[in-house]
């Protein structure tokens, strides 16, 4: 066999190896929560995307989404629990000292998302982390 033939046949070899992956059926708009009917599957490959459906139903896209195209992993996230200019919770803990007050959610964000939050009471700005039940857990 020669080099060309078999340069060649790995080429080959490597296209034919393209798996499935997820795709919008249509339009999704930012901030849609994404359902069966929004998604199948169809041949490709990309490196971050996904190639499973049941991996994308009920995420959130956070950019427009546009049919056909392969979903990327930063592209889709858990659904946003707190939104931008919403009142939140907030909680500090630090060897044994608890403090809870209200802040003023500065972005939007999912459960494990890191946001920017305005405390109420002194409008410093602090990083926190969403809870699952909405509040921001602020740490050092």
């Amino acid at each position: 066999m020669t080099k060309a033939f078999s340069f060649f046949l790995l080429l080959s070899m490597t296209a034919a190896a393209w798996s499935d992956v997820v795709v919008p059926t249509r339009t999704i708009r930012a901030n849609a929560i994404i359902t069966d009917i929004d998604v199948g599957l169809t041949a490709g490959d990309i490196a971050n995307g996904f190639d499973r459906v049941g991996d994308v139903i009920g995420q959130e896209a956070r950019t427009t989404l546009y049919a056909g195209r392969p979903i990327r992993v930063d592209e889709i996230g858990p659904p946003a629990l707190v939104t931008r200019n919403q009142i939140v919770s907030l909680k500090f803990q630090s060897a044994g000292l608890v403090i809870m007050t209200e802040g003023r959610s500065l972005e939007r964000g999912g459960v494990g998302d890191r946001v920017r939050i305005m405390n109420l009471s002194s409008r410093a700005t602090l990083f926190g982390q969403i809870q699952p039940d909405g509040s921001v857990e602020v740490k050092k």
